[in-house]
This record gives C-alpha cells, sequence and structure tokens, in this order.
C-alpha cells in the first residue's frame, strides 16, 4: 500500500513548471498590452456614447466638455 498512497500523493500535487525571467517579461507585456487595448476600447466606446447621448456622463466628463455649466460668473 505504500507505493500506492505515493502515486496517490504525486497525483494530487499540481505539476508547476520553471520559467525563467525573459518568458515572464514576455508574459507581463502581453497582459499589460491586451489590458491598454481593452480599456482604450472602452474609453471609445464611452466617447462615442457620450457624444450621442446616450450615456449620462459623470462630472469630470461633464466639466471636459460642457464646461459653462459650471460657470458661476453671472451668479
Amino acid at each position: 500500500m505504500g507505493a500506492e498512497e505515493e502515486q496517490r500523493q504525486e497525483n494530487d500535487q499540481p505539476r508547476t513548471s520553471q520559467i525563467t525571467e525573459s518568458q515572464f517579461l514576455a508574459w507581463k507585456r502581453q497582459k499589460d498590452a491586451e489590458a491598454s487595448a481593452k480599456q482604450a476600447e472602452a474609453a471609445r466606446k464611452r466617447a462615442e456614447d457620450i457624444a450621442a447621448g446616450t450615456v449620462q456622463m459623470n462630472g469630470r466628463e461633464l466639466f471636459v466638455h460642457e464646461p459653462w455649466v459650471f460657470d458661476n460668473s453671472q451668479y
């Protein structure tokens, strides 16, 4: 039974593989590029939706696109 128990323990443990620093950096660059592309696409879609008037602007977007709303000089 000792061999069976040892075999079972080996199967239960996850297999890990060593990676080099260059492999990690390549993976990291790829993930960062994907994230920035996704973020840029979301920003582009948000800008299109704001221009079309399909979404409500938050305070910063309102200040950037329509600064006259925050002009207190007439009071």
